[in-house]
């Protein structure tokens, strides 16, 4: 059986590497796995370094799209693709999350009736302002196999009218839908063995003696109100908690800082020494923060889940959260851009005792599963 996987988005390049290392160990002799690099994010501390620490094989493709606006940058990458699968002749096309390459990936396959296979489906925030709702709801549309790494995934696809599929090979007519784990769970498991030992980002770092920050959301980034309220938080924090702040800075963010902040908060931040800004960290090395830090803030989806991976209290730096089960669980709480519920809810998970971190994400074996669904119902003949 022959895939091509669609990654763009330094969040799926990891992902990818769970399915690639399954492929590899267990199903080499059974699935080829054609990679194609949009070039969404094309600097190389947001991609390349990824391929190279986490072994993932080098895209055989790379589209090198880079930035745009959303029409025109899911154009150009649904062209590319489109002649990617016509030349390449796949049994399927294999898209991850929500980014616009996603989309981009399940249109062009759709409409050359390419199966589409959907890893991590079913997730919604409920807010359709975010582009990458948009982008879920219609790749879920318009999947064949739809893998959902929670319970409360698999029952939004229900909700939304999805019926199991009847006959033996998946459609998007006929789609087969299931809760199978979180690939990005396989990935934690096995590169925690050796994060620690591969990187050395946890220098002049006390283990749960600092907190870990990650900000790179549009709404939080390009919003002087929103990031002034952020950084006002973390300063608080470090300045009266007297707890460290490290903050993997993402390029965009950086950019932005000096012009945006008051003058008064990008002094009191720069001056802070409990206040460490670091530049991009790889993913190996963004494990080991958040193996050894105290508490997570975050606005991205994949760390929150991380987060809890290590038994990590995290806080929320948006107004909603496509991961409803750690807040049900009480181990993350939603505190969006404002400062004064940051800071408390900072206090609050820091004071909450016996917190329980359940495995709701599966057994580590979840692109196992996904490969072997494949090769059910897309395998040739």
């Amino acid at each position: 059986m022959k895939i091509v996987t669609i990654i763009g988005a330094r969040p799926q390049i990891i992902k990818a590497a769970a399915l690639s290392r399954a492929i590899r160990e267990k199903f080499s002799d059974t699935i080829t796995e054609v990679i194609v690099h949009t070039g969404q994010h094309y600097d190389d501390n947001m991609s390349q370094v990824f391929f190279d620490e986490l072994e993932i094989p080098q895209p055989q493709l790379n589209l090198n799209v880079g930035s745009g606006t959303h029409g025109k940058q899911t154009a150009q990458m649904m062209e590319g693709i489109e002649e990617v699968l016509m030349k390449e002749k796949p049994d399927a096309l294999v898209v991850y999350g929500d980014t616009n390459s996603t989309l981009a990936g399940a249109l062009a396959a759709s409409k050359l009736h390419v199966p589409v296979v959907h890893i991590e489906a079913g997730l919604r925030s409920f807010n359709r302002s975010m582009p990458e709702e948009v982008n879920r709801i219609v790749c879920d549309h318009l999947s064949a196999l739809l893998f959902s790494p929670t319970k409360a995934g698999y029952h939004n696809l229900v909700d939304e009218g999805f019926k199991q599929g009847e006959k033996a090979k998946a459609s998007a007519d006929n789609p087969y839908f299931y809760h199978c784990g979180d690939v990005m769970y396989d990935n934690s498991i096995y590169f925690s063995r050796i994060a620690e030992a591969k990187t050395e980002v946890l220098k002049d770092l006390e283990k749960e003696k600092f907190v870990l920050v990650t900000i790179h959301r549009n709404n939080n980034t390009d919003d002087p109100e929103r990031l002034n309220a952020l950084f006002s938080a973390l300063n608080r924090i470090a300045t009266n908690e007297k707890m460290k702040v490290v903050l993997p800075l993402h390029p965009r963010t950086s950019k932005l800082l000096a012009g945006t902040l008051s003058p008064e908060l990008y002094s009191a931040v720069k001056g802070n020494p409990l206040f460490k800004i670091l530049p991009p960290v790889s993913f190996l090395e963004m494990i080991a923060l958040e193996k050894n830090a105290r508490l997570v803030m975050t606005d991205s989806g994949g760390v929150q889940k991380e987060a809890f991976f290590f038994s990590k209290p995290c806080v929320i730096l948006r107004s909603e959260t496509e991961w409803v089960e750690l807040v049900e669980q009480g181990t993350a709480i939603i505190a969006d851009a404002d400062e004064e519920k940051i800071v408390a809810a900072y206090k609050a998970l820091l004071s909450k005792k016996n917190m329980k971190f359940p495995p709701l994400f599966g057994d580590g074996k979840a692109a196992e599963f996904i490969c072997g669904e494949m090769l059910k119902h897309f395998k040739p003949a």
